[in-house]
């Protein structure tokens, strides 16, 4: 503050100088302007007469801000009729279910909602009866932004950059509509540096994420399919599960929570941070806490989003006994002739109790990475989907 009381006084002072009162009375006075002398043959040649002519003050152009403020150019419209339509809802904590149409000039949808959750309810006070807003279509930016505990929001379709920044609590599910040509798990549902700084609520989304995906994450958990460059950035808390390949520098600053990765090509070693991380393979000996996790985050991610990718995923994680292939075996069996065949469809890997192309808890395939600072989970690690502080990392497949 006193750096710029000091900026204050020599403004004060210089328009003494000039003779004027305030900022406004300088706007086109070209006159109190002296050319400097040039030094080169190129400076020699500019005329700025033009420029300066075009400062002089003439015409009706308003030369400074006349208003309080510019006219917003996304009105809000449906974000103003979802929160007219939910108010009665959330004020008399009822929750409900309600369906929208949305294109991507609706930015920030969800905000309004969870502003007054919060209000009324608090962060989480809508938890046990939330509120469920089903989408269809392309959502502009920072869809679900600061999303509150009691809001659900479903979108099938896909978004665009922010989705999920500074999440509080509730949950916010993409997936691509039925009938999709593409497949959901090589192209992206979401844009850039979406689920920044959050600090709580689930995240699930078939298909892959952009660039810093969960930078600055402190507690929220999420499962997408994979990400840009950059993911897990400065995280400090909180799971996230990528079920398919990473860009470069995964993991840089982590210094807290968890990240699970789905390495089939074996080569996230050269792609993840090595500054502050460590990574470790999903064994069934001793780990078996992280793999009950791990498969709860299936689950889920299934039972939301419908993926058959996740389903492919958790159905290479056998249940009932011990896998016929495990550690170096399952990775001579399912080497690259697996993956290629995982490559072209995933009709082998659909079968929660058979050993398939695609690796699973027991092979090579999944990895944990965690900060160096924190110590391992204890055996009686909660099972649920983000439920208690799991700390593990994940090993490229090597």
């Amino acid at each position: 503050m006193n750096f710029f009381r000091f900026v204050a006084e020599d403004v004060r002072r210089w328009l003494a100088v000039l003779g004027v009162a305030k900022l406004e009375d300088l706007i086109g006075r070209t006159d109190l302007l002296a050319l400097a002398e040039a030094q080169t043959p190129r400076q020699r040649g500019l005329d700025l007469a033009p420029l300066l002519a075009a400062a002089d003050g003439r015409g009706d152009a308003a030369r400074h801000c006349t208003e309080t403020r510019n006219r917003p150019r996304d009105t809000g419209v449906l974000a103003t009729r979802m929160l007219d339509e939910m108010r009665a809802a959330i004020h008399a904590g009822a929750g409900g279910e309600f369906s929208y149409p949305v294109r991507n000039s609706d930015r920030s949808l969800g905000a309004r909602l969870s502003g007054e959750i919060a209000r009324v309810h608090g962060n989480h006070g809508m938890a046990d009866v939330p509120l469920t807003v089903r989408l269809q279509g392309n959502v502009g930016q920072s869809f679900g932004a600061w999303n509150a505990g009691g809001l659900h929001l479903h979108l099938t379709g896909d978004a665009n950059d922010y989705v999920g920044k500074g999440m509080a609590g509730g949950r916010i599910v993409l997936q691509p509509p039925a009938g999709s040509r593409f497949v959901p798990r090589d192209t992206p549902i979401m844009g850039n540096t979406c689920l920044y700084g959050a600090t709580g609520g689930e995240l699930y989304a078939a298909g892959r994420a952009g660039e810093r995906f969960a930078v600055r994450n402190s507690g929220a958990t999420a499962v997408v399919e994979g990400v840009g460059d950059h993911g897990c950035e400065y995280m400090t808390g909180g799971v996230v599960a990528v079920l398919g390949r990473t860009g470069l520098n995964f993991g840089a600053g982590l210094t807290g929570g968890l990240a699970y990765v789905l390495d089939l090509d074996r080569d996230f070693v050269d792609r993840y941070n090595h500054e502050l991380i460590d990574v470790l393979r999903i064994t069934p000996e001793g780990m078996e806490h992280h793999r009950h996790h791990l498969r709860a985050l299936l689950r889920c991610h299934v039972e939301h989003t419908g993926s058959a990718w996740g389903r492919a995923a958790a159905g290479g994680i056998p249940r009932r006994r011990r896998p016929l292939l495990a550690g170096q075996a399952q990775g001579r069996l399912a080497g690259t002739a697996g993956r290629r065949a995982e490559a072209r469809g995933m009709s082998q890997s659909l079968h929660v109790h058979q050993i398939s192309p695609l690796p699973c808890l027991a092979g090579e395939g999944w990895g944990g990475v965690c900060s160096r600072s924190e110590v391992p989970p204890p055996p009686g690690l909660p099972l649920q989907a983000g439920g208690g502080e799991v700390r593990g990392p994940l090993q490229a497949g090597g």
